[in-house]
């Protein structure tokens, strides 16, 4: 008796053990998953949003055919990951020097807005410094004796073409003079065209932009008395700053123009962008015998501000060899390794050996050749969804030096 409770309790043990999975294999029999680009440890089965920060969370596809070590995603999902690609190819590994430079405005993007004729500024649109302003868009309203006669001159062109029938008298080139000069002192098409159907010249004109971006400077006041070629305001384009660093005449060699670096921003977090060398001054300054360098770098989200404290990497020498971006390395007890991304847009890790080089760029001894394409950013994502998908243990199995 006492041997069957034994054998009883024996096979209930065996078939509770049997309904039991590991939650690990229950989820790779999924089809898909969904994780944060944020947080990739968050793994959950269906859509929301992440319990951390609150993002909503990505799909990720399990694909059977492909290989253990290969993560596939669509476009969709690389741009929420924020992964970044770039090309393996020669670059500086060469120790560096860091450069302390100041962010400031594109003086190439810079334009001036300057009144067209003389007159008493009656009303101010445009009030406040860093006000983005548009081609088209209201300056202010002028009072002008002499704007009033050129619009009564075009007013009268127009009433004679309709009245008088001189043959001798070309009209309509008076009608074009008058359009002209009313254009020169920027009254717009749509302006004379109005002026043309209320036949009423008013006391003052409201005087619209020629020019486009954010305004950086204001010389007027209303009540004030403008001339001609006065200006009125100055606007900057702020989708492209410059960074401008000194060095010393020595180090100039390091760099040529359109050449590209990275660049640092601390106020942004440590942002690097790439930027362009966009200026290299031919002359040192008499007091201090430094050059000046200008990077040119873009700004399209507009979160970079002239003022800003920027870092430009000087890599010293000229040590070029094959190299692999410093964010792109995983670092961990079985070595160094690289997410590469195949031809057919997945994405597989590698293992590599690298030699010493500098804080963007680092020496391929093996693993990699030229023109293989690496994750710079990301590349943490992939990694913990290789382990979701093989285990800690396994997810880098299989992997050729």
């Amino acid at each position: 008796m006492n041997n069957l409770k034994i054998l009883t309790l024996l096979l209930a043990l065996f078939f509770a053990a049997c309904q039991q999975k590991p939650k690990q294999t229950a989820i790779q029999q999924q089809k898909a998953y969904y994780t944060c680009s944020m947080h990739p440890q968050v793994h959950e089965d269906h859509d929301g949003n992440c319990p951390i920060c609150g993002m909503k969370l990505i799909k990720v596809e399990l694909n059977d055919a492909a290989s253990a070590n290969t993560i596939t995603l669509n476009a969709t999902q690389i741009q929420l990951a924020g992964i970044q690609t770039d090309t393996i190819r020669e670059e500086n590994t060469g120790n560096e020097k860091t450069l302390t430079g100041t962010v400031t405005t594109n003086e190439n993007t810079s334009a001036e807005f300057s009144a067209r004729l003389a007159g008493r500024v009656q009303q101010l649109f445009i009030r406040a410094i860093g006000e983005k302003i548009t081609i088209g868009q209201p300056v202010y309203a002028l009072y002008s004796e002499d704007l009033q006669v050129a619009e009564k001159e075009y007013l009268l062109a127009k009433q004679q073409q309709k009245v008088l029938h001189n043959p001798d008298v070309d009209y309509q080139q008076l009608i074009t003079a008058a359009e002209s000069k009313l254009k020169l002192w920027g009254l717009s098409g749509s302006q004379i065209k109005n002026l043309a159907t209320t036949q009423k010249v008013s006391a003052t004109t409201t005087i619209l932009s020629n020019v486009a971006g954010t305004v950086s400077d204001i010389a007027v006041h209303e009540g004030d008395y403008v001339t001609e070629g006065m200006t009125v305001l100055k606007t900057q384009g702020l989708n492209n700053l410059w960074v401008e660093a000194q060095l010393y005449a020595s180090e100039t060699g390091n760099y040529k123009e359109n050449e590209m670096v990275n660049v640092s921003l601390p106020d942004l977090g440590g942002t690097i962008i790439k930027g362009k060398v966009d200026f290299i001054n031919p002359e040192l300054s008499d007091a201090s015998k430094v050059d000046l360098i200008r990077i040119s770098i873009p700004n399209p989200q507009g979160l970079i501000r002239p003022g800003m404290q920027a870092y430009i990497a000087i890599a010293g020498g000229n040590n070029r060899s094959l190299a692999v971006p410093a964010s792109a390395i995983l670092t961990s007890g079985k070595g160094s390794m690289v997410w590469v991304k195949n031809t057919n847009g997945s994405f597989s890790p590698r293992m590599i050996k690298t030699g010493t080089g500098n804080q963007n760029y680092v020496p391929i001894l093996s693993g990699l050749n030229a023109g293989d394409v690496v994750v710079i950013n990301g590349a943490y994502l992939l990694n913990s969804e290789a382990i979701f998908k093989n285990g800690n243990g396994n997810s880098m199995a299989g992997m050729k030096m």
